[in-house]
């Protein structure tokens, strides 16, 4: 009895196959996090990409719309709402939307802007129990035509 409770033989092993189910939690965990993070930078770059179409091709809401789901490989992307051509004036919180031809504050004639927007949905790899299953993820991206 005494060798058996002296005998170390196995328990590297043993150790191992305790240690291997968390080790291969984290693993999952970690690459999950990165593809969410990922897709969320997808929406954002699919977004931008709208408002450089924009800017280089003019208003045209189907080129648009297509330049957002071709500015990545991911299916999920989609331009949704729509993208939105209006005149505004620029202001410290952002753009104001006014009538087209108005006068902005300073003088200057209104702009026309494009709103470009991008969503899509990321499923985690496996069900945590702990936080939700899905995340949506939505970006816009306003830019000035004229």
């Amino acid at each position: 009895m005494r060798a058996a409770v002296s005998d170390r033989r196995g328990v590297a092993a043993v150790e191992f196959g305790i240690m291997i189910p968390l080790l291969s939690l984290m693993v999952v965990s970690v690459t999950d996090i990165g593809l969410a993070i990922y897709r969320k930078m997808q929406v954002e770059n699919a977004a931008q990409a709208g408002a450089q179409y924009a800017i280089a091709r003019g208003f045209d809401a189907s080129g648009i719309s297509n330049a957002v789901t071709s500015a990545t490989n991911s299916t999920a992307i989609t331009a949704s709402p729509g993208p939105v051509q209006f005149c505004g004036c620029p202001t410290n919180a952002g753009v104001s939307a006014v009538s087209c031809g108005a006068v902005c504050t300073g003088g200057a004639q209104a702009g026309t802007y494009a709103t470009v927007s991008a969503q899509a949905t990321y499923y985690t790899l496996i069900n945590y129990q702990i936080v939700a299953a899905t995340y949506s993820y939505s970006a816009q991206s306003t830019a000035r035509l004229q």
